[in-house]
């Protein structure tokens, strides 16, 4: 099976921002690329919204739908209903004839599975004696608690999700084989169709539909609704509330003798963790049911939404197109629709103190000083960036503190072993950086002061170098890759090549003191070369010259000898 969320490596541009959002750090740098961890993944799709360069892919099944409709297969879609919200002033029966238009032969909501496992909730819930339910609606809280809260998992009702169960409805209504593709904002729900692809074969986000719907140049605000544009077999009724938060607890509680206390809703794997890690804490004498949401505000929130209103446009949108139903809900007795479901615990190894100490030297981590925790690694902290260094999930060069002193080292290291002096000065004619063969150059004074405060940091460059301090302030000036200048300084004749560091801010020098034999000697071969290869040229353009002058003329010739050779003769 493949990965559901891929990283296009060409695209992955080591920023790390993933790694940052990511609520359970199921990302793995390897060879400066962020690759998503499926065994840690909980789906919740963030890394996809916040990679600043769509590095983040969602595996398609778009052209395998396409495939069966071309097929003549039987296609049926279990439209999301969150499409509420998703197709804001679109009526219903012009989402479904633009789907028609693509192809499907029918089209019901998933809301019609909400309803039946509400329905069954209302049935078991006055009979239950757990004292904490959680809805297993949304698959990524189910896979989120299931890997990082194992110890709430019992408290999961052991239910079929609303899309399980609309496409065991949808089996019942048919007695022949068809498809069933779920069209939804939701990403994990391509996993979950994996496990139960029995019932259900595809899954399509909302943009996926769209670019569809685009390719086809269909527009669904000009689409002309038929007589039979109408959902199959029938229309929902309270099931499309659960895409908002406390949805799905409004169609429980008017049939539960419960009161309002005894049901809560939380969206958001932020807050969900916070009400996860302090629940030991809460005193509970009474029955509770938790609704949790992955995304904030709701399924209408979902990764793979395209909508651009508000949230609260989008509530009021499925608010206003839901409504109670004439009649209680009926649990379909026949209609299995438990479940378990299981899912790895993601554990945290243990790392005795030694070794963790050891990787936190690796980084330049000596003491908890240098632990500067600024999150630019992507983990919150140094020992949270070393812990995922020891499980193959990081690199070292994630640490941005630890790659700066490393280019400073190697920086320095070159500068101070170079055997020609070298210098940088900033805009202000202030030094940043030099070396000792620099200051031997200018002179014992300089060369004491070196000693006093290596590198002469801050140091004026007029104050050591008065001479020609303004050679640089007219380089710095004219924004000139390099060049080159001779000058003298009291008894050395100096070769100064000048480079831009930072444009207009920051300047370097290197000084070779051409007076030292092997440098002059040096110097006196570089020159010569240079003079042998400008005279080498100058020859070539010469003989270039003549041999196209002596080319002309003798085309001239030719043709003044063929046009009297060619005259008649005179007798």
């Amino acid at each position: 099976m493949s990965l559901i969320i891929y990283t296009e490596n060409t695209e992955c541009q080591d920023c790390y921002k993933c790694v940052r959002e990511c609520p359970v750090k199921a990302i793995k740098i390897e060879n400066h690329h962020a690759h998503v961890m499926e065994q840690d993944c909980i789906l919740c799709g963030h890394c996809i919204d916040v990679c600043p360069v769509g590095a983040k892919k969602i595996q398609s099944d778009l052209p395998d739908v396409k495939k069966r409709i071309q097929a003549g297969h039987k296609v049926i879609a279990s439209l999301a209903p969150s499409y509420i919200s998703e197709y804001s002033g679109i009526q219903a029966a012009q989402v479904i004839e633009g789907l028609k238009k693509l192809g499907f032969f029918a089209v019901s909501e998933t809301a019609l599975g909400a309803e039946e496992v509400s329905a069954a909730l209302s049935h078991v819930i006055p009979q239950e004696k757990q004292k904490i339910l959680i809805s297993s609606a949304c698959p990524t809280v189910v896979m989120y608690i299931k890997k990082y809260f194992p110890d709430f998992s019992a408290s999961i009702t052991n239910y079929l999700s609303p899309l399980i169960v609309h496409a065991l409805l949808l089996k019942k209504h048919f007695n022949e084989p068809v498809t069933i593709v779920f069209i939804g904002p939701c990403i994990s729900k391509k996993a979950e169709i994996n496990i139960h692809n029995n019932l259900i074969q595809y899954g399509l986000t909302f943009q996926e539909m769209n670019q569809w719907l685009k390719e086809e140049k269909i527009d669904l605000n000009h689409v002309t609704p038929q007589l039979d544009s109408s959902f199959f077999p029938y229309p929902s009724e309270q099931g499309r509330l659960y895409p908002i938060e406390g949805g799905m607890i409004n169609t429980i509680k008017d049939n539960c003798q419960y009161t309002e206390l005894n049901y809560m809703t939380f969206s958001g794997i932020k807050k969900i963790n916070q009400v996860l890690m302090n629940f030991e804490q809460t005193r509970i004498s009474d029955f509770l049911f938790l609704e949790l949401l992955a995304c904030e505000g709701g399924c209408i929130n979902g990764p793979a939404c395209t909508a651009s209103i508000n949230t609260v446009q989008k509530r009021l949108d499925v608010i206003r197109n839901s409504h109670l139903p004439k009649e209680k809900k009926q649990y379909a007795a026949d209609l299995d629709i438990t479940t378990e479901i299981s899912f790895l615990p993601s554990l945290k190894k243990e790392v005795e103190p030694e070794r963790l100490k050891e990787q936190l030297q690796v980084i330049g981590k000596f003491n908890k000083q240098d632990e500067l925790n600024c999150g630019g690694c992507g983990y919150d902290s140094c020992r949270d960036f070393v812990y995922a260094m020891l499980d193959k999930k990081a690199e070292k060069s994630m640490c941005v503190s630890y790659m700066r002193k490393l280019a400073q080292k190697k920086a320095n290291a070159l500068i101070q072993t170079m055997p020609s002096g070298v210098v940088i000065v900033n805009a202000e004619g202030v030094i940043e950086e030099c070396n000792r063969k620099f200051a031997e150059m200018l002179g014992k004074d300089t060369l004491f002061l070196f000693d006093m405060k290596p590198g002469l940091e801050g140091a004026v460059l007029s104050r050591i170098f008065p001479e020609y301090h303004q050679i640089f302030k007219n380089a710095l000036k004219s924004n000139q890759g390099s060049y080159q200048k001779i000058v003298n300084h009291q008894d050395k004749v100096l070769n100064l090549t000048l480079f831009s560091i930072e444009t207009g801010n920051i300047i370097g020098a290197i000084l070779q003191d051409i007076t030292e034999p092997s440098v002059s000697r040096e110097h006196i071969l570089k020159t010569t070369r240079q003079m042998v290869k400008k005279n080498i040229q100058t020859v070539q353009k010469i003989a270039y010259l003549l041999g196209e002058n002596a080319a002309d003329s003798e085309v001239l010739l030719n043709s003044i000898i063929n046009a009297f050779s060619n005259e008649p003769k005179h007798e």
